[in-house]
């Protein structure tokens, strides 16, 4: 009894690309190509917002926001290693740019 309802309760998998495709086209009644198309200049239009010249935001309508974050360089520092608790040095890091992902209100309602 026990194993039928940890079957029962396995894990859906996550969609891939090709899934997403053609779900949009068969919902949409575009053609595949259409929609890799508009997935295409999507990406554009995100790369040109969050590169050096843009504003470093970007919005899918309802769903999210995504942003750049710029983190700072850190200097190397000594500290505890939480998994063994000895003393160790972890290294400096330079700074960086970060992509975030914020969920918007109509995303967060969707879960």
């Amino acid at each position: 009894m026990a194993k039928k309802k940890a079957a029962a309760a396995k894990a859906v998998k996550a969609r891939t690309k090709s899934e997403i495709y053609r779900e949009l086209s068969e919902r949409t009644e575009l053609s595949r190509k259409q929609v890799v198309a508009v997935f295409d200049e999507m990406a554009a239009m995100i790369k040109k917002d969050l590169g050096k010249r843009g504003p470093g935001v970007f919005t899918v309508p309802g769903l999210m926001k995504v942003k750049v974050v710029r983190k700072p360089a850190t200097k190397a520092r000594k500290g505890i290693n939480p998994f063994t608790k000895e003393e160790m040095v972890f290294k400096a890091k330079p700074a960086r740019n970060v992509v975030k992902a914020l969920p918007l209100k109509a995303m967060k309602d969707m879960v």
